[in-house]
């Protein structure tokens, strides 16, 4: 009887209400905090209620997938399935863009990327994120804070990930370029021999030389870019709920809830396909695979000559 009444169309059509109920911020009427909330004290350092739906989300994301794939089979499961078909797509995209020589050595970092900034842009959407907390003694008060905070929410966490991206790129580069290559990509010329005279070739070296030191100041920016770039998406989308909520708490979140989902996901790819462009451009480039052919032809030949 119980589960006949909670099949019914009127209780269907409650079901958005509830769940908008559930998510609703309990503290809708001071706003979003541009910063986490700090919830507890670890050996002297603060832990945020960003840091603790990192920690939390994580570990369901491991368990979910280690109970979706199981044991690898020959023939899969249809939860391994499902897995390596995701996985297999987005392989063939970052293949495109970074080449077939490194491919396996860069995928675990940005599928790592995209499934973790996915998860978290998401996190701020599911019921309890905004409504369980704790209350707090502040100045006499009672003040309630959150347990959970989406992480990308929090500039700190955005910066970390941009910080692993920049060194994944610095490590990238240099491992599979080589240091002449990336300083020939900065400073070099970038004219061609055949297409232009040869006294404007070398006409053209000093000005891409100094060209070079903007390009470095324009890589260096990218900790900001990346960083700002997806901490104001997903904090702006957070104020944008919260001012929703207090205009009409049960029926204006829900078209910004649908957009939130989208923004998630286009979030997660663009930081995750930057990420791909940057370490593409040098370890694909014709400098790049012409080193490693060279490199890869002599070792061939003094093999052979063993």
């Amino acid at each position: 009887m119980f589960l006949r009444s909670i099949r019914s169309p009127k209780v269907a059509l409650l079901a958005p209400v509830l769940w908008l109920a559930a998510t609703a911020p309990a503290s809708a009427a001071e706003g979003v905090d541009p910063s986490a909330s700090p919830l507890f004290n670890v050996g002297g350092l603060p832990v945020t209620n960003a840091m603790v739906t990192t920690w939390f989300f994580s570990i369901i994301l491991i368990l979910a997938i280690r109970w979706a794939v199981g044991r690898p089979k020959l023939i899969p499961s249809r939860g391994q399935t499902v897995v390596e078909t995701l996985v297999g797509e987005l392989r063939s995209l970052v293949e495109m863009i970074v080449g077939p020589r490194i491919v396996d050595k860069v995928f675990p970092l940005l599928i790592s990327f995209f499934i973790f900034i996915l998860i978290m842009n998401w996190s701020g959407l599911l019921p309890g994120a905004g409504t369980i907390g704790i209350l707090k003694d502040a100045h006499g008060h009672m003040e309630f804070t959150a347990a959970f905070r989406p992480a990308d929410s929090d500039l700190n966490t955005t910066l970390a990930l941009t910080i692993v991206s920049f060194a994944g790129w610095l490590y990238f580069v240099l491992r599979y370029a080589g240091i002449g290559v990336l300083i020939k990509d900065i400073f070099g010329n970038k004219a061609s021999k055949k297409d232009v005279h040869i006294a404007l070739y070398f006409a053209l070296s000093p000005i891409f030389f100094l060209v070079g030191f903007i390009e470095i100041i324009s890589i260096l920016s990218r900790l900001l870019s990346l960083s700002f770039r997806l901490y104001g998406n997903v904090f702006g989308g957070e104020s944008l709920l919260d001012a929703m909520y207090n205009i009409c708490p049960y029926l204006l979140p829900v078209p910004v809830m649908m957009m939130e989902l989208l923004v998630g996901v286009v979030q997660a790819f663009v930081f995750t396909l930057l990420t791909t462009v940057y370490i593409g451009l040098i370890c694909n480039h014709e400098g790049g695979d012409h080193a490693h052919d060279e490199h890869a032809e002599g070792e061939s030949h003094s093999e052979a000559a063993h």
